[in-house]
């Protein structure tokens, strides 16, 4: 079979290294980065790592694997490399001269999964090069050149590791010396847009995925949304006031009323419910204020809690103060030691310290109070009198407001009953009279409609003809100016023979195709430009190089430049079908030639 013509058995391979040496057996398991193992499953080398014999991204090779000792895998630096002869079924690979330096590769593109071969035999078949290079992994494709050389592109990227061990093995096709059956292979890292492409996706895939973790981890952090209030009804109006004499249920219900007002669904018919609302919260406003005054008086009787606390621990304070100062007499100071004075002072300080720190904030209450005592005596008795007399006047002007606007509530209300009672007796009368008017008023903007289509389609029809018109005047003017455009051309011609005749300095002079200081420098600009692009270039590319040095120089202006020296710019046509396109060339030394 095919897959057994390819795949080798360690049966078939002949083994360089004698059974006897365990030693020899050991290092060439170790380069092909198995665990050593005798013949009978037996592990030669019981401390042995098999991280060491292998490149990262390869995964761990079985020792029963059929045609396993053809290719082993790179072995890092710090590990003596030991290449082996390597008997395929048709071919022999034969190790470079460990003497010799590493070959030299490439810089490896990313998701690099091709690799080139070259110094092929010439007899080498593709048959050959799949025999070689399937021990490495699964070959997708064979690219094989006349030329010696081949592209293998292989299923995964470890497998391209694999394949570039075998750079420096001399091959030679069966028994024979022949120099068409012999060759160096050189292995080395391919750029493929198929490797190139399958890597863009996976980054590209890589990529969305964190950017989907990341929204994840956004929307779990982000602060729940309030929830949406609901529209006015009768029905949630009425819950909205339950809700509004409910203590507990008041901040929620105040902030419903404060959106339906701002959305503007207060009208006729729900202002009486929209009022009754606003007064259930008005009458919240005295409850709030017993609360602050509790909790001003809560915060009073802490004060004076924290007052009296802080005054017992002053006292307490000025105690061991007056302990330091009497154990500091010389009746009691002269009886310690000098450790124990030493820590006595140094006690005392700190008392003293923090006895001075509470005593000014103490102090500092203790003038607070004072000052908001001496406030309140400041002000007179009259006018405290007078504040309270002004809010009782304030609270009666306040509810005779409020009786008025629902006096006129109330005739407001009675006029529309009245008005709707009218409106009903007209409108049954007015029915027919208002039909038949509605009758007239379509028609006559039916005959409107009529005859303005009639009037649009008369324009239509002038302007088709006018427009008719202009394209023959058009043509004709077209016809005289090529007329007139050939007659042009056929008089300077005889001007300029007359003028050669009689006068060739002046007309060098007068007809010279350049005309400014400008045209000259922008005429060597592009012929040095030219000159450096011997195949020619577009005038798009020549523009864009000009527009560097001046953005104010356009397209046209160096085209017509061009065409007027026909003798130092040449313009050709390059390409087939679609790819057409013209370039200019660079034509003065055979121009200098023809003038």
């Amino acid at each position: 079979s095919t897959d057994g013509g390819r795949n080798l058995s360690l049966e078939s391979i002949p083994m360089g290294l004698p059974m006897s040496d365990p030693s020899a057996w050991a290092t060439a398991m170790n380069n092909l980065g198995m665990a050593p193992m005798g013949m009978t499953g037996q592990p030669l080398l019981p401390d042995f790592d098999p991280a060491l014999g292998m490149m990262t991204g390869i995964p761990p090779i079985n020792p029963l694997m059929p045609g396993l000792g053809i290719v082993p895998p790179p072995i890092p630096p710090d590990m003596p490399a030991v290449k082996e002869i390597i008997h395929c079924k048709s071919c022999t690979l034969f190790p470079p001269n460990p003497h010799l330096p590493p070959p030299a590769t490439r810089e490896r593109p990313p998701g690099c999964k091709t690799v080139f071969v070259g110094g092929l035999p010439e007899n080498g078949t593709e048959q050959i090069i799949m025999e070689v290079f399937e021990q490495c992994g699964e070959v997708i494709a064979i690219r094989k050149s006349k030329k010696n050389f081949c592209h293998i592109r292989f299923a995964e990227e470890f497998m391209v590791d694999k394949a570039l061990y075998l750079s420096g093995y001399r091959i030679r096709l069966g028994s024979s010396t022949d120099k068409k059956d012999t060759g160096r292979l050189h292995v080395d890292f391919a750029q493929a847009r198929d490797d190139l492409y399958e890597w863009e996706c996976k980054q590209r895939m890589l990529a969305r995925e964190e950017r989907h973790r990341r929204r994840l981890a956004e929307e779990r952090f982000r602060p729940p949304s309030p929830p949406p209030v609901v529209h006015y009804s009768d029905h949630e109006g009425s819950l909205v006031a339950e809700k509004l004499k409910d203590d507990t249920k008041f901040s929620e219900a105040i902030q419903t009323l404060l959106t339906w007002i701002e959305r503007g669904e207060v009208n006729r018919r729900t202002a009486n419910n929209f009022y009754s609302m606003i007064q259930s919260a008005n009458s919240h406003i005295r409850r709030l204020v017993n609360e602050k005054a509790a909790h001003e008086k809560e915060m009073e009787e802490a004060k004076e809690k924290f007052k009296l606390a802080l005054s017992g621990i002053l006292v307490q304070f000025e105690q061991i103060v007056a302990v330091y100062h009497s154990a500091s007499k010389q009746k009691a100071w002269d009886h310690f030691t000098k450790a124990q004075r030493k820590n006595i002072s140094v006690w005392c300080k700190q008392a003293e310290e923090i006895r001075n720190i509470h005593n000014d904030e103490l102090m500092g209450i203790r003038r607070e109070e004072e000052m908001e005592m001496s406030d309140e005596e400041i002000e007179d008795p009259s006018e405290m009198k007078e504040t309270e007399e002004s809010a009782l006047v304030a609270q009666v002007e306040a509810l005779k407001e409020e009786n008025d606007s629902l006096r006129w509530q109330l005739d407001a209300y009675r006029n529309e009953v009245e008005l709707l009672k009218q409106e009903q007796g007209k409108a049954s009368r007015d029915e027919d009279t208002t039909k038949e008017q509605q009758m007239k008023l379509l028609q006559q903007a039916l005959q409107g409609m009529q005859k303005h289509l009639l009037k649009v389609q008369e324009e239509y029809k002038k302007r088709e003809a006018e427009l008719e018109k202009v394209k023959e005047d058009k043509l004709k003017i077209e016809t005289l100016l090529e007329n007139l455009k050939e007659q042009e051309s056929s008089t300077s011609r005889v001007c300029a023979c007359s003028q050669e005749k009689e006068c060739p300095v002046e007309k060098s002079l007068s007809t010279s195709p350049v005309k400014s200081e400008r045209e000259v420098l922008l005429v060597g600009i592009i012929s040095t430009f030219l000159h450096v692009h011997p195949f020619g270039a577009s005038i798009e590319y020549i523009c864009s190089y000009l527009q560097r040095l001046d953005s104010k120089i356009c397209t046209a202006e160096v085209e017509v430049l061009m065409t007027r020296l026909q003798n130092t710019f040449r313009q050709e046509l390059s390409g087939v079908g679609a790819s057409l396109e013209k370039r200019w060339k660079f034509c003065g030394f055979d121009g200098l030639k023809m003038t």
